[in-house]
């Protein structure tokens, strides 16, 4: 049997062939490559020698041996040729490189002998970083000392969190444990509530299966500011070492140093007791506990009720649906996730009393098994994806037959419950506008994107305040946030109501600081360079050339901000599913805002608003469809715009180093045309003629900030290409790389012009099949093809 150093010299003698091979056939190139050959074999090294990962992780060592032997060089390298990327909220990768390898961590727990190494995520990279944090809070005046841990539904999920917590109890934490899965925004909403320090949370969002992550929120419940967060990866995260990860069991832990966050059940808990330190109601133990409590069954506190309690406060009208003349009939997925018991619950408590939940996707399972796990075609469960909401409807008309006719709407959240999608039906006469993505048939159902649905509940929201008040109170103090590759109907919808505009890159990470900066304004303090002379209103026009320095770190404009006098944000809004409420300035900096919700998306208050949403159409005789054209389209001031977006690959990602050199040819492809069409002498040549799904390119710009450079290389377009059709920029198309997994995403907007009622719905086909045709297009020409 060989020793590890003759191991090691088998793994680098193969790992450097392969290496070669794959660069003399040009599927790894450039500083891919490079960093690959310095890496790997340092970092397996470090991992196969270190005696201490024997009292961490055991069996780690012998998956590695087994890998080498097996000479899976492959899976060597993507596991050891870098570390996982810190990016805006944490970091997130593979659990395991395939179906078999997660179903052995399933089933043989976190200690599995599969292949794990600093890319990947395993029980020795979580407890490595969550070294780091407890380090940077035990380091800042005054310390930090007291975290919120929660987990969702993916898989050992909360053997994971169990581990974490025990290394914060040995850095004299004081932790707070969810005991069973539970949503992101029951930690975000958690941190703030609690006074806690900060927040970590088990979560991959809507990845597939393979992926898991942490999240990582500070103390007001937003995830850290930029240059703080610089800060703890490059000083503490980064410099993390085996002999620092440290555990104190839950048994031996002192008990006032240990409390759980309770479940949702019983729904009306008996308070016995309240916690003494901040006045916080407990509930009974939870008989279905997912972790034993380790002897304190005496602290638990109830935080799904205050979550519950919270959300309720933001209905406009809550009589209109406790006293409704046609009750909504609601349908609701949880795709396997965290969502399950707060969303019906949540419906149940404001007044909706038929919500029928679709158990085949109910039960709290990592593997997603509604969803496709065959290898290159790995589904999402996202429920902003169409294939998504296919699944749904089916399940629903299979467990509920004879039910469908009746059903209004369903609502999905994701698997950690912070994006929320909508399953509208689609009436007859909209169908022609309505067609299938897969195959191209209309349907009687259709998924209302992000884009629409949030721009129906602001709408609403306006109006309702209007009709209750009589104006919109405070006009000159609100504004909504919102992402660049979000729909422009928000900002006509806004700038309408004279409220101001706020353009940020995206992300909700990105969102929230530029919120608080806006806050900041109001103060005198500046954290984003933005009020200088020359540069109100701000626009960030992007560069002519990825090499020409980089956009503003989080914001790309703003319009109608009165010098960023304004201070209430009344609606946070991505095109990926998220939506949240900010408020007003807080009282100090680690609450919420006053009136706001919590400071990142949350896809159960979402849910909770479309509900409502549509009782009210339904009260007014009216589905979402048609109170979308009649309230929004058919306004002179707003128009028509259509909205459609791609990702690449459709299912999974690029895989391995490969796929990272994949995805750069890709962008250096998009970068030619860029240059084609944004050159000045592209220009003196008579313009471009760049032409995607028959419109002409006019002008292009790209959006560089710098934040991924160091993974990938200089003047990495992190936020995207965009190539506009016309002069005034409202239509437009973005190729913009991904911020949570190894692929690429296309954004198109394509603005219709101000139809009649009567063409309407003959231009909303006519421009969501363009739009289409230009994704069609664009693939083709940089090598994307679907």
């Amino acid at each position: 049997m060989e020793n590890d150093h003759d191991l090691l010299k088998k793994a680098e003698a193969g790992i450097t062939a392969y290496l070669g091979r794959e660069r003399d056939a040009g599927r790894i190139a450039g500083s891919y490559y490079d960093d690959a050959v310095a890496k790997t074999i340092p970092n397996l090294r470090a991992w196969l020698l270190a005696d201490e990962l024997e009292r961490i992780s055991p069996n780690l060592r012998d998956g590695l041996r087994e890998a080498i032997r097996r000479e899976n060089w492959v899976g060597l390298t993507n596991a050891f040729s870098r570390e996982v990327a810190f990016g805006t909220g944490g970091i997130r990768e593979k659990m395991g490189a395939n179906r078999d390898e997660v179903l052995r961590l399933k089933n043989e727990g976190i200690h599995a002998s599969i292949i794990k190494g600093p890319n990947t995520i395993n029980d020795v990279v979580l407890l490595l970083t969550s070294a780091g944090v407890a380090r940077f809070g035990k380091q800042r005046k005054p310390q930090l000392s007291r975290i919120v841990i929660g987990f969702d539904s993916r898989v050992r999920g909360s053997d994971f969190a169990r581990i974490i917590a025990e290394l914060f109890l040995a850095y004299d934490y004081t932790v707070y444990l969810f005991d069973e899965a539970c949503m992101y925004p029951s930690v975000t909403f958690a941190v703030p509530t609690l006074k806690a320090d900060m927040g970590v949370f088990i979560s991959a969002s809507h990845n597939d299966f393979r992926y898991n992550g942490y999240k990582l929120s500070c103390w007001n419940g937003s995830q850290f500011d930029p240059a703080e967060r610089d800060e703890l990866y490059r000083n503490f995260i980064k410099t993390s070492k085996f002999t620092e990860i440290k555990r104190l069991s839950f048994t031996e832990a002192p008990r006032e140093r240990l409390w759980f966050l309770g479940g949702v059940k019983p729904s009306t808990p008996r308070l016995i007791k309240s916690d003494p330190h901040r006045g916080l109601p407990l509930a009974d133990p939870l008989p279905d506990s997912a972790q034993p409590y380790s002897g304190r069954e005496d602290r638990i506190i109830d935080l799904h009720t205050m979550h519950v309690n919270h959300v309720k406060e933001f209905l406009a009208r809550p009589e209109m649906i406790r006293d409704a003349k046609h009750p909504l009939s609601i349908g609701f997925s949880a795709f396997n996730g965290s969502g399950r018991k707060a969303v019906p619950r949540l419906l149940s408590e404001v007044g909706f009393k038929n919500v029928r939940r679709i158990m085949k996707l109910d039960a709290l399972d990592g593997m997603f098994p509604a969803f496709c796990s065959d290898p290159g075609r790995e589904q999402q469960p996202d429920p902003g994806d169409w294939r998504a909401s296919d699944i749904a409807v089916q399940a629903f008309q299979q467990e509920y037959p004879g039910q469908w006719e009746s059903t209004d709407l369903i609502v999905g959240t994701d698997p950690d419950a912070d994006r929320c999608g909508v399953i509208v039906k689609v009436p007859p006469h909209q169908r022609i506008a309505y067609s299938h993505r897969g195959d191209g048939k209309p349907r009687d159902y259709s998924l209302l994107s992000a884009d629409e649905a949030w721009t129906l509940i602001l709408w609403y929201r306006l109006t309702q305040e209007i009709e209750r008040h009589g104006t919109i109170r405070d006009t000159e103090r609100k504004f909504i946030v919102l992402s660049h590759t979000t729909t422009d109907l928000l900002t006509r919808l806004a700038l309408k109501y004279k409220l101001g505009v706020l353009k940020t890159w995206v992300g909700f990470a990105q969102l929230a600081a530029s919120t608080r900066a806006i806050w900041d304004l109001t103060i005198g303090k500046d954290t984003l360079g933005i009020t200088e002379s020359g540069k109100l209103p701000f626009y960030d026009e992007g560069r002519r050339s990825p090499n020409a320095g980089v956009c503003n770190r989080t914001l790309h404009s703003w319009e109608a901000m009165d010098n960023g006098k304004r201070s209430i944000n009344i609606a946070a809004l991505e095109q990926s599913n998220g939506f949240t409420l900010l408020g007003g300035p807080p009282p100090n900096e680690r609450s919420l805002g006053t009136e706001g919700h919590v400071r990142d998306k949350d896809g159960t208050f979402a849910a909770v608003l479309m509900a409502e949403l549509s009782q009210f159409a339904k009260e007014q005789g009216k589905n979402l469809i048609d109170l979308l054209d009649e309230k929004i389209y058919l306004d002179p001031v707003i128009g028509l715009y259509i909205t459609h977006y791609e990702p690449d690959p459709i299912d999974g990602e690029y895989e391995g180093l490969a796929g990272y050199t994949k995805k750069r040819d890709i962008l250096r492809k998009a970068e030619d045309l860029f240059r084609q069409t944004s050159e000045p002498q592209a220009q003196t040549r008579g313009g471009a003629s760049l032409q995607l799904g028959g419109m002409r390119v006019v002008s292009a710009t790209v959006y560089p900030t710098g934040k991924y450079d160091a993974i990938n290389y200089p003047g990495f377009p992190d936020e995207g290409y965009r190539f506009y059709f016309d002069a005034d920029r409202q239509s437009h198309l973005t190729i913009r790389p991904s911020g949570t997994s190894n692929a690429l995403r296309f954004h198109v907007q394509l603005f219709g012009g101000y139809p009649t009622k009567e063409n309407l719905i003959a231009e909303k086909a006519r421009f969501r099949a363009t739009a289409l045709r230009i994704v069609e297009d664009i693939r083709r020409l940089i090598g994307a093809v679907a």
